[in-house]
């Protein structure tokens, strides 16, 4: 605020100072020239009249001559007046309005009104820097769960299409380099408030400066980075980054997950879903020959990945040199048929145009289509902008890295529970992975699920550990009871229970919960809702057990029980 006050003096100092001297010679010029009263005698205006009548003059209001008839003399310096007031209000309107539109201005101005919004939140909320596909994505799932957020991004129109966008809370944002430690302060790293700072600007070596200087400034805030090549994974968690997120990995090993068990793959894409996609389908890929073109970062992931389970791999590469290729790999980008043809793509099962330009990823799948239509297509979309155009491509699986990050970062952020249960359910086997797949479709609509956690505390659930306290069990069967309908059942599926020492995957509807224990849901998004009301409010939570719809205010119970009683 400092600033901005210092930049609006200094800058219309020379309009207020023009402004003011063409006050004070017009207020001077009418005290000196002498009038005439009403009465024919000689008049003088004195300094309060003087000013009056130049301050209505200067605004071109007009009220009239005051208190009495001009004289030439004050006319002519009336006409004086009224110009030189204008032309300094003019002159001084200008100065004011060429200062809002000055860049400096504007940046000072906006970095006040950010660092006033970001005093002003008083609730959790994580800092997120940058603000590219994954970003955006980022901040708007959040914002679909109701946690606010607060964004730096060195874009000023991707800062300016955030705030064009209808979000259901309140998102500060600000243009300017997220590396810097002022800047990371003003957003509120040292905010009592913050829960976390996520790294997710498209360079490592900026990632890395923001973690460095977050765990410096805050040591105790969860840091969630970006990162796109190994060195920088390890030089990040080696300064305590919490969650290191690689989209290339990531990919890879759910692509790897795909081939050994198309189930469990199902699975994993339904629980970390965005909000409102579609349905993904169930698809298996073939276990035959892939061709990868492209062997920068994606390609080596994803070839290291199929390699290990067995899969054999062509590689087409242009630039061998820079990706230090093997020995074998095919020259060329992919899009010529004549380095398809050399690849073999006739005999092939699957093709993935893994490169960094999308327009070349689209031509070599339409390409290689066109030489083998029973072909497993795969292709990396590198911007958000180009998703209609992946879509009418009619892939089999579309690659985004910005996806793949937001959907990590929210599971991580909303349901920590979601990464032990997926850890373990990727150890089970084919038949398993069947199992759940069916009793999730059971209770899906065209939407993925929704996923949520339970823990039996005073917070979360009082009723359920009043029930507990009376020496009464409360099941997981009765949570998913629809307290409206003791015969319907909640659309959800109990996934996994945490415990002190113990941790059950797909819990029984017999399970006993204890006090401590944490449950992970999925379903339909309503069903959290009445489950969080038979958690809070003991009578629903009775008539589930009980069958007795008791009543809820003490008066009732009073007059219930004198009734009882008589």
């Amino acid at each position: 605020m400092h600033n901005l006050v210092y930049l609006l003096l200094r800058r219309m100092r020379l309009p207020l100072i023009i402004v003011i001297l063409a006050y004070a010679i017009s207020i001077l010029g009418m005290v000196l020239i002498p009038g005439i009263d009403d009465q024919g005698n000689p008049w003088r205006m004195d300094f309060f009249h003087a000013f009056y009548f130049v301050s209505f003059l200067g605004s071109t209001i007009g009220f009239g001559e005051i208190p009495y008839p001009f004289t030439d003399a004050q006319r002519l310096w009336t006409m004086v007046a009224i110009y030189t007031t204008v032309i300094a209000w003019l002159f001084a309107i200008g100065s004011l309005f060429s200062l809002f539109s000055d860049p400096a201005f504007r940046r000072i101005l906006s970095y006040t009104l950010f660092t006033r919004a970001v005093r002003g939140i008083r609730e959790p909320f994580y800092l997120v820097c940058g603000l590219d596909d994954a970003g955006h994505l980022l901040v708007h799932e959040l914002a679909g769960h109701c946690i606010r957020t607060v964004v730096i991004d060195n874009r000023e129109s991707r800062v300016q299409a955030l705030k064009l966008d209808d979000l259901p809370v309140y998102v500060p944002a600000l243009c300017a380099d997220a590396a810097d430690a002022a800047t990371l302060s003003a957003a509120g790293v040292n905010s009592r408030h913050c829960r976390g700072v996520i790294a997710l600007t498209d360079s490592d070596p900026v990632n890395l400066t923001i973690a460095i200087t977050s765990k410096l400034l805050s040591p105790e805030l969860q840091v969630i980075c970006r990162s796109e090549s190994h060195d920088s994974e390890a030089n990040m968690a080696s300064f305590g980054t919490e969650h290191i997120i690689n989209p290339f990995d990531t990919f890879a090993r759910r692509f790897a997950l795909m081939l050994k068990s198309p189930s469990m793959f199902l699975v994993y894409e339904w629980l970390t879903s965005i909000r409102d996609a579609p349905l993904r389908e169930f698809a298996a890929p073939p276990k035959g020959t892939w061709v990868i073109c492209g062997y920068g970062r994606f390609g080596k992931a994803i070839q290291k990945a199929l390699s290990f389970e067995g899969i054999h791999t062509v590689l087409i590469e242009s630039d061998i040199e820079k990706t230090a290729a093997p020995e074998g790999v095919i020259v060329g980008r992919g899009t010529e048929a004549i380095t398809l043809y050399e690849a073999d793509i006739e005999n092939a099962d699957g093709i993935i145009a893994g490169t960094d330009d999308d327009s070349n990823n689209l031509s070599i799948i339409i390409t290689a289509v066109g030489l083998n239509k029973n072909l497993f297509t795969v292709g990396r979309q590198n911007r958000g902008s180009n998703e209609a155009i992946f879509n009418a491509a009619r892939l089999d699986v579309i690659m985004q890295p910005g996806a793949i990050i937001s959907q990590r970062i929210v599971a991580l952020l909303t349901t920590p529970l979601l990464t032990d249960f997926l850890r373990l359910a990727r150890q089970q086997g084919d038949s398993w992975a069947n199992i759940l797949v069916s009793r999730v479709i059971g209770v899906l609509t065209d939407r993925p699920p929704d996923s949520w956690t339970i823990s039996v505390d005073a917070e979360q659930a009082p009723a359920m550990l009043e029930m507990i306290g009376k020496g009464n069990d409360v099941t997981i069967g009765m949570l998913c009871t629809d307290p409206r309908d003791l015969t319907a059942t909640l659309p959800c599926v109990p996934l996994y229970l945490q415990r002190t020492a113990d941790e059950i995957l797909l819990p029984g509807n017999d399970c006993v919960l204890q006090p401590g224990d944490r449950v992970l849901f999925c379903g339909r998004q309503g069903a959290r809702t009445y489950m969080r009301w038979t958690m809070n409010n003991f009578n629903a939570l009775n008539f589930i057990s009980t069958g007795e719809d008791r009543p809820s205010g003490y008066l009732w119970r009073w007059l219930a029980e004198r009734h009882a009683s008589r």
